[in-house]
């Protein structure tokens, strides 16, 4: 793998930038006023030529989204920043606003000054308290220095922008349901269309973005749309990307590589597997991407790559499993989140969650039929495009993949009327081999 310098991360080993003064001593908001002198459609522009995708899972071109914004709307618009990072086993989000949160506060101003919009809010995970705290600092200082309020940076143009606390709901990530969340009501994605770009937050016109995907915005514009498409696969994939990396590795963290890499070249760069065992699967993309097996460890880790697999880049929230780990019993788990977090609008959500983690922890258990799998597969086909969101989708993941890509241990239990696997916990790092 050839060398990379980190773009979202260079500044995370330097405390100094979270305040005003340090993050534009190391070049911070240099976008921003570069941003205040285009026109928005120059800036939507630039977005677009350089190919970014949103971050957040789904993948959608982000300049193409700012694009849907009305020009002539009557009402107010809004950027919604999406920092509500609750995909299990994601946590890069975290890190960027933690370390430097004046980056995003940048790509949140650029962002609204593309799209019209006079207000941001970031909807933050409410777990995330210390990362809450950070980001509201800054943005005080943000507009103790004049970069936020009345006039940003002297231009005369208004902006303000707000930290808003989720309650720790996993629904509230999908971006309706975070509205309504926002709106002070049950947080309960909603029927679309209309979609959020005509009618969002309160009724307006509301842009959406992860906050990886707003990080990235600043240095498209100081760098150019050209150089961000150099960095990745192809001019579909581009970019750096940020790889949360858990599970059994020897360094599980975030890591910034060029988007594309491949997985077994960023295992390399977590210091590879755990006490040295094999590699059995990985989960690519958060707790609702399938799971896949080892035979695909050279697979480039981008959007299109990953779904040619038959999985899903998603939150880039890489989840390694060793050789010892049982499929079954991981698949359980994350069944059983899911079920947990169902708003219960949907029946084929409500109920085919709430069955899949039963025949899976039956399966586990020694309890299994011989026809478990194929229901499994009947259930979530049933599951698969009949909600409002993609909560129900998101279950069929893994729920899927260990029938699909993992059916001779699947087998094994139902046959042997047990789980063939030692009991231990899967993420157990220093434990005993």
């Amino acid at each position: 793998m050839s060398a990379f310098e980190p773009v979202l991360t260079r500044n995370i080993k330097d405390p100094s930038v979270v305040s005003v003064k340090g993050y534009r001593a190391a070049g911070g908001y240099e976008g921003l006023a570069k941003a205040i002198k285009m026109q928005p459609d120059e800036i939507i522009d630039q977005v677009k030529k350089s190919g970014l995708r949103g971050r957040g899972g789904a993948g959608f071109p982000c300049g193409t989204k700012w694009s849907f914004i009305p020009k002539d709307s009557k009402k107010p618009k809004y950027l919604v920043c999406n920092a509500d990072e609750s995909e299990p086993g994601t946590f890069k989000d975290r890190l960027l606003m933690e370390k430097d949160p004046h980056q995003l506060i940048e790509g949140c101003a650029i962002c609204c000054l593309a799209v019209g919009a006079k207000t941001c809010y970031v909807y933050i995970r409410g777990e995330y308290t210390f990362a809450a705290g950070v980001l509201e600092r800054a943005l005080r200082d943000a507009y103790e220095s004049g970069i936020l309020g009345d006039s940003v940076l002297g231009s005369g143009v208004k902006l303000d922008i707000y930290v808003h606390r989720g309650a720790g709901a996993y629904i509230c990530g999908e971006e309706t349901g975070m509205l309504e969340s926002l709106e002070g009501k049950r947080g309960q994605p909603r029927v679309k269309p209309p979609f959020p770009a005509l009618v969002g937050a309160f009724g307006c016109p509301t842009v959406i973005n992860n906050v990886e995907t707003l990080c990235c915005v600043p240095h498209i514009l100081v760098r150019g749309a050209e150089w961000f498409k150099a960095i990745g696969t192809d001019e579909r994939n581009t970019g750096p990307k940020l790889y949360a990396v858990s599970g059994h590795v020897e360094r599980p963290g975030t890591y910034e590589l060029p988007i594309g890499v491949r997985f077994d070249e960023l295992l390399e760069a977590c210091g590879g597997m755990l006490g040295g065992r094999a590699l059995k699967a990985f989960i690519p993309g958060g707790a609702s991407a399938p799971i896949l097996p080892a035979t695909f460890r050279q697979i480039p880790m981008d959007f299109d790559s990953v779904a040619k697999a038959g999985s899903m880049l998603g939150s880039a929230a890489v989840m390694v499993l060793d050789e010892t780990t049982c499929i079954v019993r991981s698949a359980q788990r994350l069944a059983k989140f899911f079920a947990h977090e169902s708003c219960g609008q949907c029946t084929p959500c409500r109920e085919g969650t709430h069955w899949a983690e039963l025949v899976l922890e039956r399966i586990e258990n020694g309890h299994g039929h011989a026809s478990d799998p194929d229901l499994m597969l009947r259930m979530t086909h049933n599951m698969s495009g009949m909600t409002i969101c993609a909560l129900s989708d998101a279950a069929v993941g893994p729920a899927r993949s260990v029938i699909t890509n993992f059916r001779d241990e699947v087998d094994q239990h139902i046959r042997e009327r047990r789980c063939p696997l030692p009991r231990r916990p899967i993420f157990n790092h220093g434990a005993a081999n």
